[in-house]
């Protein structure tokens, strides 16, 4: 069986083992793929696998040998899984592989907006403290997050992590979730929209994307936020109306944002975001622990040979 990985290198730079995939079939690994070369490299493949690599419609349809597509990630946008139903090829994804790392991350860039401890250390660095006349000083507002409202939208299995991290340090959890009947929060409540919006001093996302959440988080909704208030978002870009939080961030409408992903990655020059007031961006990092890609690794495989077993898991195809 002829498998080909379009894009290991993001999941695997060289310190992961890719034999455990190597033994299941004939396998080719690519760093990466430009899009006029991924049907070329992956005709005659039975297995193919991608992480950010786009199969279309049209690429699917033209891969008669293709039967199984392993997506390297949680969301499964790059793949057409209809027209993948169509052709009786099965899609799968690995769910659950980041949860820890991506709530450190959120906790990573909350308390970067509140404690500025790269910034201060940069200080003191140039020499700030030992020209300082008093014992100590600070450049920016200290928050303390004890007694703080943290409101996670979309309360799956990254939301209640980031809610657990959120209770240790103190703060009161409020959620909003379209599946809230199905969810069960200890010491957590349940919310509509506009109250999240308006009673949280952090506001994190945790949902995926989706054709009527896109742009949720627009200028209405940031004009409900209080101006100490802290937007967070490691889920998926488009939930944010870029420019409506460029000049909510500019404006001092709200305090400040530390964003891992952006609607187009890598972004344009042009992107408000990146010279925006108070803004941190990271580059789509909060899944990337050495820990959680080994998880994701194991997972793409074990799905790989539950497949070639005759026993798919973690389908996505409809």
């Amino acid at each position: 069986m002829r498998i080909v990985v379009l894009d290991g290198y993001t999941l695997n730079p060289g310190d992961l083992d890719w034999s455990p995939l190597e033994i299941l079939g004939a396998c080719t690994i690519y760093p990466r793929t430009p899009p006029d070369q991924v049907l070329a490299r992956a005709m005659g493949a039975e297995i193919v696998l991608t992480n950010k690599t786009i199969l279309n419609r049209d690429t699917i349809m033209q891969l008669p040998a293709l039967r199984y597509i392993g997506v390297l990630a949680t969301g499964y946008n790059v793949v057409d899984v209809t027209a993948a139903k169509e052709r009786g090829v099965i899609v799968t994804n690995v769910p659950t592989y980041g949860t820890a790392s991506v709530a450190q991350m959120v906790f990573a860039h909350l308390l970067n907006l509140t404690q500025r401890v790269a910034a201060h250390a940069e200080s003191v660095r140039a020499g700030d403290w030992t020209r300082s006349t008093d014992f100590c000083y600070w450049h920016y507002p200290l928050v303390e997050l004890a007694g703080l409202t943290i409101g996670i939208v979309g309360f799956g299995r990254i939301g209640r992590e980031t809610a657990k991290l959120a209770r240790a340090f103190g703060m009161k959890v409020i959620y909003h979730d379209v599946f809230a009947a199905s969810v069960r929060a200890e010491e957590a409540t349940a919310v509509d929209l506009d109250t999240l919006f308006r009673e949280s001093d952090v506001v994190s996302l945790h949902c995926p994307l989706t054709d009527t959440n896109r742009g949720l988080v627009n200028a209405a909704r940031l004009n409900l936020m209080k101006p100490t208030a802290f937007l967070i978002n490691t889920s998926r870009g488009p939930l944010v109306d870029e420019p409506a939080l460029a000049d909510a961030l500019n404006s001092g409408r709200i305090a400040g944002a530390g964003l891992d992903v952006l609607c187009v990655e890598p972004p344009s020059p042009d992107n408000p975001l990146l010279t925006a007031k108070n803004c941190f961006i990271t580059p789509h990092i909060a899944w990337a622990t050495r820990a959680a890609r080994q998880r994701l690794l194991e997972t793409a495989v074990a799905n790989v040979r539950a497949f070639v077993q005759g026993k798919p898991e973690n389908v996505v195809t409809p």
